[in-house]
């Protein structure tokens, strides 16, 4: 989860979010590089005193800075193309979660297991433990194994929310009437915090999600206990 002036991103929890993460490094790096050199060219602009009377056209200097943009844009392009190739692709999945969104509550479903389901509410600052986060803990927390494909169903039963949870690389809207799709991978155990992203009403940030990742023997134990 982010903490006390954390500037950047979250620590991934799941190859996905690593790739988006190098994705992010990536592209800033081209956006630095572009900052210096025009910012360079600005300031030469300014402050030499070349003048030319007669300098009407250039066509080589046109050519190159049409052409030095494109081949730029495409590397940017490529790998985000590839990436988003990457988040759409489902791989034969060991475990299905469908997620409801209400206001102001997710509802889960465990449908591979007799159909193991809760609703998660957040827990209230006054009940809060003193281990919590406030606005962020929930009293029934989602528990999924580690090391294992993940696939998410979410969908909605009033308005639009979104299931999000940033160190997964995960966000997902859900729409009343339709059934969205996507996977995970959690490469680590932990609690990984998120939030409806979606502004889908008054207390649509009182929609907390938590997922606790734990290896699958201590996973098949909990949902035997259900």
């Amino acid at each position: 989860m982010s903490t006390w002036a954390n500037l950047g991103l979250q620590d991934s929890a799941s190859p996905l979010m690593e790739q988006l993460i190098f994705f992010h490094d990536h592209a800033l790096l081209i956006l630095v590089m572009i900052t210096v050199l025009v910012g360079y060219l600005m300031f030469m602009l300014f402050f030499n005193k070349y003048i030319n009377r007669f300098l009407l056209h250039g066509q080589l200097i046109e050519m190159i800075w049409t052409i030095l943009p494109a081949i730029i844009l495409l590397f940017i392009a490529l790998p985000s193309l590839r990436l988003l190739y990457l988040l759409d692709e489902i791989n034969e999945p060991s475990v299905t979660l469908k997620s409801i969104g209400h206001q102001w509550y997710w509802s889960y479903e465990y449908s591979d297991f007799n159909n193991v389901e809760f609703d998660s509410y957040m827990v209230p600052t006054n009940e809060l433990e003193n281990d919590g986060f406030r606005l962020l803990d929930v009293d029934n927390r989602i528990v999924l194994p580690m090391n294992s494909q993940i696939r998410i169903l979410v969908t909605a039963a009033d308005v639009i929310h979104s299931w999000t949870i940033p160190a997964l690389g995960v966000k997902v809207d859900g729409t009343p009437g339709r059934l969205n799709q996507t996977n995970f991978f959690m490469n680590r155990p932990g609690l990984f915090y998120g939030q409806c992203s979606e502004i889908c009403g008054a207390n649509h940030s009182f929609m907390p999600i938590v997922i606790e990742s734990v290896p699958v023997n201590h996973f098949i134990k909990w949902i035997s206990n259900n």
